[in-house]
């Protein structure tokens, strides 16, 4: 797609061309203001190429986080209005969006144990979920191995394709007058004392701006020039993938499957995404022989087929997390232009359309709500 040069100015200023940089920089954009978006690669290179792109608020809820479920539920609930409106803005290019389902599956009696108390708590949540027999199981999904010993269906959550929707994204952002400036490195970020100035490229220019949205992921908080006053807890987590195709087509899945330490996601069309490892690694983004052969042993107890499946890829990525596992939205503490996108560990994909909401109303000056704004950590575990 092809790209604007760099431009002196703008009213904001977007680090990160990932998913949450892309939906933040679209929905300025649509409020009538002049926004440069600065990726130091290509689009979306970064967590949003190797995510599996679940929008999973139910599985992944937590009753110790429901504030992280009542966001995750909402923005699950704009995603289709969203991949519509995307589709008409960008031109008829589709978001992936595949309103399947879930099954979380059990493989021996210790597991089925556990899914016994996360149905319990998900009751207690009030979330729709159902107890399935391992018969019943198989008949939805029958490739389901014989052995599994309990199952729930989760109707109500689904998957988007990450790649589909960053480039469905970026094109919306251009017609929209999104400039976009890849293979830019930020060097820093310029801060007078008082206020944020810009951003000054890596052997290239000043780009001032009233407004910069930090939306780095995971090096959100390396950031060059950021005010102390200002800074976040920010960690990265590894995640490591393989991306199968079946030569037979589709339909051996239709489903969502998750399983202790692991996904696999249909894509619709005959391929699927098997993750995802946790692991604490740092930057690392190697891809590892002991990570993979876990993710295919695990799944293939589960859906023995896995086995039959095509290597088409295998990647890892890193998440940003925060200590509360929670994203980081709005405007930055004590220093004026600075605005946090960030932090949204194993659900970047899942949030993006409230994310995009909340940091472009933070934009114009609203408030993010208490639970994510940026001054809920205190200094000990920026030091942590």
């Amino acid at each position: 797609m092809p790209q604007d040069p760099t431009p002196r100015s703008a009213d904001v200023v977007v680090i990160g061309g990932g998913m949450i940089g892309l939906s933040v920089a679209w929905r300025a954009a649509q409020r009538g203001r002049s926004v440069c978006v600065i990726e130091r690669g290509e689009l979306g290179c970064g967590a949003s190429h190797v995510a599996a792109g679940m929008l999973a608020p139910v599985t992944e809820a937590d009753p110790g986080e429901r504030a992280l479920l009542a966001l995750g539920l909402r923005s699950a609930g704009m995603w289709p209005a969203f991949a519509a409106e995307l589709a008409e803005a960008s031109g008829g290019l589709d978001a992936g969006l595949r309103r399947c389902g879930a099954l979380v599956v059990a493989r021996d009696g210790d597991e089925a144990a556990a899914l016994e108390r996360e149905l319990d708590l998900r009751r207690e949540m009030e979330l729709e979920v159902r107890r399935l027999l391992p018969s019943a199981a198989r008949r939805l999904e029958p490739a389901l191995a014989p052995t599994i010993r309990l199952a729930l269906d989760v109707p109500g959550d689904h998957v988007a394709d990450p790649r589909a929707s960053v480039i469905a994204l970026a094109e919306a952002g251009l017609r929209a007058g999104v400039v976009m400036c890849t293979g830019a490195a930020v060097q820093r970020i310029e801060y007078d004392g008082a206020r944020i100035a810009g951003v000054r490229l890596a052997g290239g220019p000043f780009v001032a701006a009233e407004q910069v949205v930090v939306a780095a992921g995971a090096w959100s908080a390396t950031v060059a020039g950021l005010p102390e006053p200002a800074r976040i807890p920010l960690r990265p987590v590894k995640g490591q993938i393989l991306r199968l195709r079946d030569p037979g087509g589709p339909g051996m899945l239709e489903r969502i499957v998750r399983f202790e330490g692991g996904y696999l996601v249909p894509r619709g069309d005959g391929r699927y995404v098997l993750g995802a490892t946790m692991e604490e690694r740092g930057f690392d983004t190697s891809v590892t022989a002991g990570g993979l052969y876990e993710l295919l042993r695990d799944a293939g107890e589960l859906v023995p087929g896995v086995h039959e499946l095509i290597v088409e890829e295998t990647a890892a990525g890193v998440r940003p997390a925060t200590p509360d596992n929670a994203p980081v939205l709005g405007a930055a503490e004590d220093v004026e232009g600075l605005v946090w996108a960030t932090g949204h560990h194993r659900n970047g994909i899942l949030l993006a359309p409230v994310t995009a909401e909340i940091v472009a109303g933070a934009l114009d000056g609203e408030p993010a709500p208490p639970p994510f704004a940026a001054g809920r950590f205190d200094r000990e575990e920026l030091h942590a």
